[in-house]
């Protein structure tokens, strides 16, 4: 698959479940299954939240070497405390942070999508948009209830 159609794909995501996440009752938003687990609103802020390193690894492995770009998923839906955060603004800023990174893939050469990456292990630039694409789903469905889609 290439860049251009993992933008597309992305693209479709986006425009699919932008409105279904908007009409998501903030009582809905906010339940937790039990205290250890995220509710759909702090899903939703980890969704932003890796649309956010995501977008630091696709431009920075195009112009470093091999660089490492990880983060602490907890500790980011903590600190930025989503549970109180204002849900259309919530939303608007995954939507936007995902428009930024079709347009950044959009313009990723087929070299560069080769350029190598670290996170967990040591992936292509092609690879973790793809990835990203199947993490972004799973939560998705999580949020929306939708048929679940596994991510390992």
């Amino acid at each position: 698959m290439n860049m251009q159609s993992i933008a597309s794909e992305l693209e479709s995501i986006i425009d699919q479940h932008a409105a279904a996440l908007h009409a998501i009752p903030e009582s809905k938003l906010l339940f937790k299954s039990s205290p250890a687990k995220w509710s759909k609103k702090e899903i939703i802020g980890h969704m932003a939240d890796s649309a956010q390193n995501n977008i630091r690894r696709f431009i920075v492995a195009q112009y470093e070497e091999i660089p490492a770009i990880v983060y602490n998923q907890d500790k980011w839906v903590i600190i930025a405390n989503y549970k109180d955060y204002n849900i259309t603004d919530l939303i608007n800023l995954w939507q936007l942070l995902n428009k930024h990174i079709v347009a950044i893939l959009k313009n990723t050469s087929v070299e560069m999508a080769q350029r190598k990456c670290r996170t967990e292990s040591l992936q292509t630039i092609e690879w973790l948009a793809q990835d990203y694409i199947k993490h972004l789903r799973h939560h998705l469905h999580q949020v929306l209830e939708l048929e679940p889609v596994a991510y390992p």
